[in-house]
């Protein structure tokens, strides 16, 4: 399964943020080829790590590349919005110094035809799916939800101005039948001088689709709170996030553990205030990839890690 793997974001500093937690059990809840996973253990012979996944070949990389670490690698089935019930599952015991988050989509995932994340090539699948086992794609979301319900997924999770035109041309092209089609669907529908702007056209959309098959936002919100109650005081919640959205959550998120009230994240409430703050900031600004890791992994420039300590 090494086809899997791909270089780790911001690893290093991810391994700095860890500097100061005590020994002890870090949950990887995104493990993915186990990159950051191996980082993280040859850092420091007082951590083990438990990587979670949704996704049977990320698991199946996972456990080989971490295989060389014995019992202080584990790899488990789940999403991190049911960390706690994962982590139950898994026989792991103890609460954990660290819970690590990579919002990413991994290269071999953009990579893989079969998966159908990527607009590149006109023949692949509308899939999207992370966990291949549930039931709804991407296919589904395109040619099955309504005009104003499929508008909104585009502009909500995709930024995108020209939601409601590219909506309309989707619906009046149905059935869609493989990424080209979508793609040719996006492309007619926004005028001609925006498509020589900003990247690739169907970018934004694609991201959309991805994201409610996902159910990334919720799932994130959930996961966030599930994290935060599995430290152990001094432990620390870290999270990669690659696009706005992600990262506005992941800031208010963390902004309501810590005792600040920055309004709602994606129409979800912020926790409700204790009568002591949960955590305490430890990135106020977040943590960017060098011009070095950006060169050579292009990937990585929309990366931004922030990161929250628990509190006794």
């Amino acid at each position: 399964m090494s086809s899997f793997e791909h270089e780790p974001v911001l690893a290093a500093e991810v391994v700095d943020l860890l500097a100061p937690v005590p020994g002890g059990l870090v949950i990887d809840g995104t493990v993915g080829g186990g990159g950051h996973a191996a980082r993280i253990l040859d850092s420091r012979p007082d951590l083990r790590v438990l990587g979670i996944d949704r996704d049977a070949e990320a698991r199946a990389a996972a456990t080989a590349h971490l295989a060389r670490f014995g019992e202080r690698a584990r790899v488990a089935a789940g999403g991190f919005e049911d960390l706690a019930a994962v982590v139950a599952r898994s026989g792991s015991e103890g609460q954990a110094v660290a819970v690590l988050l990579d919002l990413g989509v991994s290269s071999p995932q953009l990579d893989r035809r079969r998966r159908g994340f990527s607009y590149w090539d006109p023949d692949a699948p509308l899939d999207m799916r992370m966990d291949s086992s549930q039931e709804l794609t991407a296919a589904d979301v395109v040619n099955g939800y309504g005009e104003d319900e499929l508008a909104g997924v585009i502009a909500r999770y995709g930024e995108e101005r020209y939601a409601r035109r590219i909506a309309r041309r989707i619906v009046a092209r149905r059935p869609l039948r493989d990424a080209g089609s979508l793609v040719d669907a996006i492309k007619e529908a926004i005028p001609a001088p925006a498509r020589r702007r900003g990247g690739h056209p169907a970018r934004r959309t694609f991201q959309a689709i991805r994201m409610e098959v996902n159910r990334e936002l919720p799932n994130l919100a959930d996961g966030l709170d599930e994290a935060v109650h599995l430290l152990t005081p001094g432990g620390r919640l870290m999270v990669i996030s690659y696009h706005s959205l992600e990262d506005r959550l992941v800031k208010e998120r963390f902004a309501g553990y810590s005792g600040a009230t920055e309004g709602r994240s994606a129409g979800r409430p912020l926790p409700e205030p204790g009568p002591r703050p949960l955590t305490r900031l430890v990135t106020r600004r977040p943590i960017r990839p060098s011009e070095v890791e950006m060169t050579a992994n292009p990937r990585s420039s929309s990366a931004r890690l922030r990161a929250v300590e628990r509190l006794p």
